[in-house]
């Protein structure tokens, strides 16, 4: 008979202590508490895989020792159901092969230290640090948690790999070259338009920026998690997190996708060259699965050249299989595109000149680099390193790291940043953090201000914790900063904007999500953009599937409201990406 794990025993109780998590000896907590602990749609962990889930891979093993320490085998159906469970709540923190990331690593060696018990107390109630409270909050029922428990104490599953062959078999022209238009057929203001993530639903709104009309709504991959431009500003390209690239032309009345390819099993990031005379040549993707990156043909997305990132960490040499790629950026000096590695902590500079004989230069940086931009020069790229707490600086043209700067908060998340002048310290460069309610500006300018460059000059306090992004404009005298992770409905519904030419003055707290007119749900505000003028900026307030959602445009100058676009094809509205503005990196 399968063992329970006793969630009462000495061992869990004082884990839970060890957390600052405190509570009675009942197996379920009471009705009110389990409200109290049940996530919100922003913290709730939707499944980011639309394949994984469903592969069947071969079981491995329960080594004899842990049999001996109570660690009962998994049955069949037991495996393939914690496998759904792990690919789908587990594998974005920790890796596919759980070797950690933003979460810890979760091999048997580390379970077999920890003991049932204490494995299982976390992932029944979670931890300070960001782990979620899967079994308090009524996402995994206890006989879940059990098993869930007894998995992570198995040898994770070997995914399938993902090579040329496969991607060929997902490679899909849908309108050939020859038969696209040329000339624009559509009287869209194209520079001026935005590409909306529509996360749950699998496809992105395109909506006039002057009109506030969506124009069309698009299918594409699941959850996609950046639209990017090609530099001739004709074909966008979004990348879902199940590695399906969509290419639309926006050329087309109304604008279609032309072609597809499913790069892997589970991406992030995606790129077109935009160097002078390789403008939309290639479109580059990377991949969390299997881990590589692979270069595409710009007009069709044929996938050509692929390159796995498997390699040693920069801290400890050791070797890591599974070294995902994060944000990839495409330079404006030379052929060459800009990739990250997350767990190697490895910045590459790749050159497309030759594909057949590809030359890398490969950046020693730091873990677990996740997303980042350019300074207002577009000459060096700036990278958040979650784990350690730093922003990488690349020289885009010397084609060498610049510094690393300790950012002074916890766990930089600045999307792509944010350039402005400073009254005292000149041109900087803002990260928020996912851990503190800090905003961090660096300095980005040697040769004006030397005393002041790779350097954090200074710190404005925010709202709060939980802040995904910031935004602001060369047009603008303000500075956007979101908190939709913020546990505090009223925070994760507002913003704090800061006045450029006053920052010691603070910050005015604006209510978005009341703005809206939703009355339901947290209404969690994410991801400033400003349209191609600067004069306005946009947010999307982003509730459950099954809730309202909107975008809330807003006045720059006053501050004030000045449309919301509401539509119940607007399902989980997240990230916008204004044409214009991607495709000059104007942020």
């Amino acid at each position: 008979m399968r063992r329970a794990i006793g969630l009462t025993s000495a061992t869990a109780l004082a884990a839970w202590a060890a957390m600052g998590i405190h509570v009675g000896l009942a197996q379920e907590p009471d009705p009110q508490a389990l409200e109290e602990h049940r996530p919100g749609p922003g913290t709730t962990y939707v499944p980011e895989f639309d394949v994984m889930p469903e592969l069947k891979l071969a079981q491995p093993a329960l080594a004899a020792d842990l049999e001996a320490l109570g660690v009962e085998p998994l049955t069949t159906d037991d495996f393939q159901t914690a496998q759904t469970i792990y690919f789908q709540r587990c594998a974005g923190c920790h890796g596919v092969l759980r070797k950690g990331a933003t979460g810890k690593a979760l091999t048997p060696d580390i379970m077999r230290e920890n003991g049932l018990d204490y494995v299982n107390a976390f992932i029944q109630w979670g931890s300070p640090g960001g782990m979620p409270n899967w079994g308090s909050s009524g996402d995994l029922s206890p006989e879940e948690v059990d098993l869930m428990t007894r998995y992570l104490f198995h040898e994770p599953p070997q995914p399938p790999e993902w090579g040329l062959e496969t991607m060929r078999e997902h490679w899909r022209v849908l309108v050939p070259v020859a038969d696209r238009p040329t000339e624009k057929l559509n009287d869209l203001d194209v520079e001026n338009l935005f590409s909306v993530t529509l996360r749950d639903s699998g496809e992105v709104a395109l909506i006039d920026g002057s009109t506030y009309e969506i124009e069309t709504i698009l299918p594409t991959g699941y959850a996609v998690h950046i639209s990017r431009i090609s530099a001739s500003g004709r074909y966008l390209y979004v990348i879902g997190r199940d590695a399906l690239v969509s290419m639309i032309d926006l050329w087309m009345d109304p604008p279609s996708v032309v072609a597809e390819i499913k790069v892997g099993i589970e991406a992030r990031s995606v790129e077109s060259s935009k160097a002078e005379g390789w403008e939309d040549t290639y479109v580059i993707a990377g991949a969390y699965w299997p881990p590589h990156y692979v270069i595409t043909d710009g007009a069709t997305l044929e996938p050509l050249k692929v390159v796995s990132t498997r390699g040693y960490t920069v801290d400890a040499q050791e070797f890591h299989p599974e070294p995902r790629v994060a944000a990839i950026v495409a330079s404006h000096h030379s052929p060459e595109f800009v990739v990250n590695v997350k767990e190697t902590g490895k910045v590459l500079l790749v050159n497309y000149e030759d594909l057949s004989n590809l030359r890398v230069r490969d950046i020693d940086a730091a873990r677990f680099l996740h997303d980042g931009g350019f300074d207002s020069t577009g000459r060096y790229f700036l990278v958040a390193a979650n784990a350690m707490h730093q922003i990488v600086v690349v020289d885009t043209v010397d084609g060498a790291l610049e510094a690393i700067i300790d950012t002074g908060g916890q766990t930089p998340h600045p999307g792509r940043g944010a350039n402005f002048v400073h009254p005292e310290f000149g041109p900087v460069w803002a990260t928020t953090h996912l851990g503190d309610w800090t905003v961090s500006l660096i300095g980005t300018d040697p040769e004006g201000h030397p005393d002041q460059a790779w350097k954090v000059v200074q710190m404005l306090e925010g709202l709060g914790g939980g802040s995904l992004f910031l935004k602001t404009h060369p047009n603008s005298k303000n500075l956007w900063v979101d908190t939709p992770l913020n546990p505090e409905p009223s925070i994760a519904s507002s913003v704090a904007v800061f006045d450029l030419d006053n920052l010691d003055g603070g910050y005015e707290e604006i209510p978005i999500g009341e703005w809206s007119g939703i009355t339901e749900g947290v209404r969690r505000i994410v991801q400033p953009e400003y349209n191609k003028d600067g004069t306005e900026v946009w947010f999307s307030v982003w509730n459950a599937q099954d809730q309202e959602s909107a975008i809330v445009v807003v006045d720059d100058a006053t501050r004030t409201l000045k449309h919301v676009i509401k539509d119940p094809r607007l399902i989980t509205p997240t990230g916008k990406f204004n044409v214009f503005n991607t495709i000059n990196d104007v942020y």
